[in-house]
């Protein structure tokens, strides 16, 4: 053997040791499976977009260039379509429904659902309605204990207003555009209530597995439901202006002040965004730099969104889902 061979020997072991270092002790991980692509979890991953979010509108995806960086990496990908404007609860069966869709016909057993902003409570919603079905939860500036932004827009709109009436149309095209059945309930005052602090209240209420422990503090990495163990995590930035020539930047820094300081990414706070473990915090990205919009265009200094993903499936990977 040349010593060229040797050294590329002992590099793959090295890299095979840390890998197994880094899993978790109860995870059974093969050795084909630490060698496999990094981001080739054991079940799909299923990516759920947030509030006045789609799938795919005129070929621009919401989660954008993440889908397919990850396949390319190994990832077995479903995208969902929800309606942009409903209840976690409606948006929830949506999503169900897609994944016995998906199940019957490639043969899944489980998945690794990651959902943004109002996403979150959307795949928990899920984890908690069809528990045998998830492998892990994940949220990425999720609307778990509300935004106190819905708040104060949802109790200064007049229903049946201009206002109500304009905007639940403009989310009913988007909707419409992104091919969604059930566009025509899309409905702004509906999901404002449901994003609302008392609405995440209500809900968490109905479903708490996965909740910090302490106030603004991290919960399990590891919790059951119904005898089904998942995993649980969740991210989140506190930015607002990331990049002058970001357009939503001006927007995010207006709604930013409704939080008086408090960090957060201009639409959820950094405490509101925690479930399960707490990996991450404060990414120096804003609500939209999150999912690498508008179009790519996120702080200069700030970590890629889209090798964020890849990161975080080879961590779901190591895990062992």
């Amino acid at each position: 053997m040349t010593s060229s061979s040797i050294r590329r020997l002992c590099a793959a072991m090295a890299v095979t040791a840390a890998a197994v270092a880094a899993a978790p002790a109860h995870a059974q991980l093969s050795l084909s499976s630490l060698l496999s692509p990094a981001s080739k979890t054991k079940y799909p991953i299923v990516l759920v977009h947030g509030f006045i979010g789609f799938d795919n509108v005129l070929g621009i995806q919401y989660f954008y260039q993440i889908p397919s960086a990850l396949r390319d990496d190994g990832a077995t990908v479903y995208i969902a379509s929800v309606n942009p404007s409903q209840t976690t609860e409606f948006r929830g069966e949506e999503l169900i429904q897609q994944m016995k869709q998906w199940a019957a016909k490639d043969g899944v057993k489980k998945f690794n659902l990651i959902g943004h902003s109002h996403g979150g409570p959307t795949v928990r919603y899920a984890a908690g309605t069809v528990p045998s079905m998830v492998a892990s939860v994940t949220t990425l500036a999720g609307t778990n204990f509300g935004s106190v932004v819905a708040d104060d827009i949802g109790a200064n709109t007049t229903p049946g207003g201009t206002f109500d009436k304009a905007a639940t149309a403009g989310l009913q095209l988007i909707g419409w555009l992104t091919g969604n059945k059930t566009y025509k309930q899309a409905d702004l005052l509906t999901a404002l209530k449901a994003l609302s602090t008392q609405g995440a209240a209500e809900f968490n209420a109905k479903f708490p597995v996965g909740a910090p422990t302490t106030t603004c503090g991290s919960g399990p990495e590891v919790a059951s439901i119904s005898g089904n163990s998942m995993r649980w995590y969740s991210f989140s930035g506190t930015a607002v202006k990331t990049n002058a020539w970001d357009i939503s930047d001006a927007l995010l820094a207006y709604t930013a002040d409704y939080f008086k300081g408090e960090a957060n990414d201009g639409l959820v706070s950094q405490c509101s965004s925690h479930w399960g473990k707490v990996v991450k915090d404060n990414y120096p990205w804003n609500h939209l730099d999150e999912i690498n919009q508008v179009l790519g265009v996120i702080g200069k200094d700030a970590p890629d969104p889209v090798a964020f993903f890849k990161q975080h499936a080879n961590r779901l990977k190591l895990a062992g889902v």
